[in-house]
């Protein structure tokens, strides 16, 4: 890790009274090479003075045990029932071979058929599960009962691993934490995971997992717009995941990281993470880890600024961070620690006199919260000859008579002197980890409609030649 990220971990663990964790080996060997961070491309923020604060003032120190000795496991949603490296890790993360689950069909338009599928899934891989009938879905059942249940409640207290279901996500807080108070059922789950199980959840089960959720919001556009409330868009959640990170799910099939760095910047958080389709984070204590068929972003926001002035939401210096199957991310000291495969392939190294990129083209894109789009990016971007790319993300169908029909937003992402790439061949295609980019967000007018019929090239008219003088005519030769 270089210098001035490692000294300001220790600056800001001096400052909350905590002895900062060393970095993790992978992200401290690939990073060594450079002794000090110079400015990042412009108009990115300077780091703080305070960074300059030398490494020796506190000696790193072990991690800790974890206060909550559980494991959280949000899942990105669209979980497939032949992933078996995610199912059967949630199983082992329970204790293996005949640990206990309740399953919570909570959220489910069907939670009886959604439940029963988990139940089954969770069945294959050796775990003895059973579904609560805990459900708004289920009309004969009194939730206000059923919520201190004696007999549930000491089927989930005898249990060594919670699974919510997708579905809305506003179900789940709305039975098992009314008006923000906390139901004996919700005491019991709390009480599983703080001695060691895991609460795992997928798509809606995994927007719990954070003490604000997107309550209801699935237009990104209108988040970047500013259209978002407390209580309708935005949510109190569960908190499973802590105070400090802020977690969304589907995140880059449907380009959400647009409307997680609004509500971040909104409701204070510095660090969130974007879990994709078919994928699943393992949170415990500082560390995060990916597993499964896609990847997820991590969002950090410690050093973003924005410019009140300009009227609609904007961010500058924004950093990025792309994981995958097998990375690691430790959230206090920042660093990343790629999976072996990646360690075995290619580095892609900016500040490298070795770094040999491939790509060489620019690239534009008309819509930079499509399918995957911003990760695509940020793997082509580590690998070229290029300093930044550029994208774009505006309503084409806006509402009529929407005073906001024109406010797009322009998306630039950027290579800074710590960013860092590895890829790896291993699995069929080349697949990316990409850490430290950085973007800035900012609004532009896109007069509407966006575009209009085609009326033909315009006539132009031949130009005129100009006369010339005929030669004068010659005698006849002789006869």
């Amino acid at each position: 890790m270089r210098a001035w990220i490692w000294a300001g971990v220790v600056t800001m663990a001096v400052a909350m009274g905590v002895q900062a964790a060393p970095p993790t080996t992978a992200g401290t060997t690939a990073q060594n090479s450079r002794a000090a961070r110079p400015a990042a491309p412009a108009p990115r923020a300077t780091p703080p003075a305070a960074a300059a604060t030398p490494v020796t003032e506190v000696a790193p120190a072990p991690e800790p045990e974890p206060a909550i000795r559980g494991y959280a496991v949000p899942i990105g949603g669209a979980l497939k029932a032949d992933n078996d490296e995610v199912w059967q890790r949630i199983v082992q993360l329970a204790g293996g071979k005949g640990a206990r689950f309740v399953v919570f069909g909570t959220a489910s338009e069907d939670p009886e058929a959604s439940a029963k599928q988990v139940v089954d899934l969770l069945q294959r891989r050796g775990a003895v599960a059973e579904a609560l009938p805990v459900a708004p879905k289920f009309l004969w059942v009194d939730l206000n009962k059923v919520v201190r249940d004696r007999a549930l409640i000491a089927k989930v207290k005898a249990a060594r691993g919670i699974f919510f279901t997708g579905g809305t996500q506003e179900r789940i807080v709305d039975v098992l934490q009314p008006d923000g108070q906390s139901t004996p059922m919700l005491e019991a789950i709390w009480e599983v995971y703080r001695k060691g199980g895991v609460v795992a959840g997928t798509s809606a089960g995994a927007a719990i997992m954070s003490t604000i959720m997107f309550r209801d919001a699935p237009s990104v556009m209108n988040i970047l717009k500013g259209r978002f409330a407390d209580g309708k868009q935005v949510d109190r959640g569960l908190g499973f995941v802590g105070p400090h990170l802020f977690v969304d799910q589907h995140f880059l099939k449907r380009g959400r990281f647009g409307r997680m760095i609004p509500v971040m910047m909104a409701k204070g958080y510095k660090l969130g993470l974007g879990v994709d389709e078919n994928t699943a984070a393992i949170i415990r204590g500082e560390e995060i880890e990916v597993i499964g068929d896609r990847g997820a972003m991590v969002v950090d926001l410690t050093e973003a600024t924005s410019d009140t002035t300009l009227g609609a939401f904007n961010v500058q210096g924004a950093r990025l961070s792309y994981l995958e199957h097998g990375d690691r991310y430790h959230m206090r000291a920042r660093s990343t620690t790629p999976s072996a495969p990646k360690l075995r392939g290619e580095t892609h190294d900016p500040e490298s006199p070795n770094f040999k990129p491939y790509y060489t083209e620019d690239v534009f894109h008309l819509d930079m919260l499509g399918d995957s789009t911003i990760s695509s990016a940020m793997g082509r971007l580590i690998d070229s000859v290029r300093k930044e790319v550029k994208g774009l993300a505006f309503d084409v169908l806006p509402r009529a008579n929407d005073p906001l029909a024109e406010l797009g937003f322009l998306f630039r992402l950027y290579k800074g002197s710590d960013s860092l790439g590895w890829s790896t061949e291993e699995f069929g295609g080349e697949q990316f980890t990409v850490t430290n980019l950085y973007l800035d967000i900012t609004p532009v007018r896109l007069p509407m409609p966006l575009y209009g019929g085609w009326a033909g090239p315009a006539k132009i008219s031949p130009p005129v030649v100009p006369a010339t003088t005929a030669p004068p005519a010659q005698a006849p030769s002789g006869q």
